[in-house]
């Protein structure tokens, strides 16, 4: 079954789209620009604080169906300058804390509304202890990113 999930702060699609879309343990969150949820307009600034709303709009997505940036396992992060790639992993390791979700990124011609970023995510549910991921250190090598001193 899927489940439609509206951010709480106001935001509202630009298009005939669901903000994120739960199926079962997944949580699909769609392209998030830079707005301003308060003014439906894109936030001024820098690519960083550019960078810092996109994530907060996908937190709100995410916090609408109970979910973190935790529990994001891939983003895809598109840029309309490649040069701002460095800014935007500074903004984004902010967010984001190891092990960080798998990641593309991708330098576009354009994107909705004039933004410079958009960022959409899936999100994986770990609340159903049923359906915890388990690791075994054989399958990533010995090395899963739970590094001791």
């Amino acid at each position: 079954m899927k489940r439609s999930i509206k951010p709480n702060n106001g935001l509202e699609s630009i298009g005939p789209y669901s903000p994120g879309l739960q199926v079962g343990p997944l949580v699909f969150v769609s392209g998030q620009l830079p707005v301003d949820p308060k003014t439906n307009k894109l936030v001024e600034g820098d690519i960083r604080k550019q960078a810092a709303q996109v994530f907060e709009n996908m937190e709100d997505v995410l916090k609408a169906s109970n979910m973190s940036l935790r529990q994001v396992v891939k983003t895809t992060v598109l840029l309309q300058d490649m040069n701002d790639f460095s800014q935007v992993n500074q903004v984004y390791a902010i967010y984001f804390s190891p092990p960080y979700p798998a990641r593309v990124c991708y330098e576009v011609s354009a994107l909705p509304m004039g933004a410079s970023i958009e960022v959409e995510c899936i999100a994986y549910d770990t609340t159903d202890q049923d359906l915890q991921l388990d690791i075994d250190e054989d399958d990533c090598g010995g090395d899963c990113g739970d590094d001791e001193a």
